[in-house]
């Protein structure tokens, strides 16, 4: 089974994205399996290799994964006959052989020797645990929403969004773009932009406010109307 990973400023989505991020931020450009996020995570794998046409990842590249942040710290072209046990064995796997067989194969792509350190947890965890946002706190979270709001083609969205969640946890997305009459895809893509702030969490199906999601909505009822 293979663990995804998020990218750019934003998304948790399950396809990938060609494109380099910003640099120095958590990006989702590779795939890895559970066994092996376990392994970066206690230090045993620090190598990984991939066949690409051009690389995914560069030098301080951050990876966001179900394990932490994975910080790529070396990034190689080589040839597959310079692969060594010893790079395979620090890849997760027995020997070279082992290793260049769970590769795929594409005569027009390059073999890459990536070295990789784990970084830390992911922040958006800590993020959406915080309950207790200082007025200075909210007014950032509030202002970055309104900015979504007034750059989206179909007008403000990012309330309707989070009460929608709040009413109908573990709701699908087709389901809850349904009932907000939104593309399912788009509708994805805005309530990942939602989860970078730490305002939701992901589940099996569907989604749920995090707590500061929650503190945000009880901060927004509490302001006083202007009517």
């Amino acid at each position: 089974m293979e663990s995804s990973i998020t990218f750019g400023s934003w998304p948790n989505a399950d396809d990938l994205r060609q494109e380099l991020g910003p640099p120095g931020e958590p990006v989702r450009l590779m795939l890895f399996k559970r066994a092996i996020l376990q392994a970066i995570a206690r230090g045993d794998v620090t190598l990984a290799f991939r066949r690409w046409k051009r690389p995914c990842v560069r030098v301080g590249t951050r990876l966001r994964t179900k394990v932490g942040v994975v910080a790529v710290e070396s990034l190689e072209a080589l040839h597959d006959s310079a692969v060594s046990d010893q790079d395979a064995r620090r890849a997760g796997f027995f020997d070279r052989l082992a290793l260049l067989s769970d590769l795929r194969t594409d005569p027009q792509a390059q073999l890459y020797r990536i070295g990789l350190r784990m970084e830390g947890p992911d922040p958006r965890i800590a993020l959406r645990d915080i309950t207790d946002l200082s007025e200075a706190a909210l007014r950032q979270v509030k202002e970055q929403l309104d900015r979504w709001d007034k750059s989206s083609p179909r007008g403000p969205w990012t309330f309707e969004v989070l009460r929608t969640i709040a009413d109908l946890p573990q709701q699908s997305s087709v389901e809850l773009a349904q009932r907000l009459q939104m593309d399912r895809d788009w509708f994805k893509v805005q309530v990942r932009k939602l989860k970078e702030l730490g305002l939701t969490e992901s589940l099996h199906p569907g989604y749920r406010l995090s707590q500061r999601g929650l503190a945000l909505l009880l901060s927004a009822k509490s302001e006083p109307s202007c009517e």
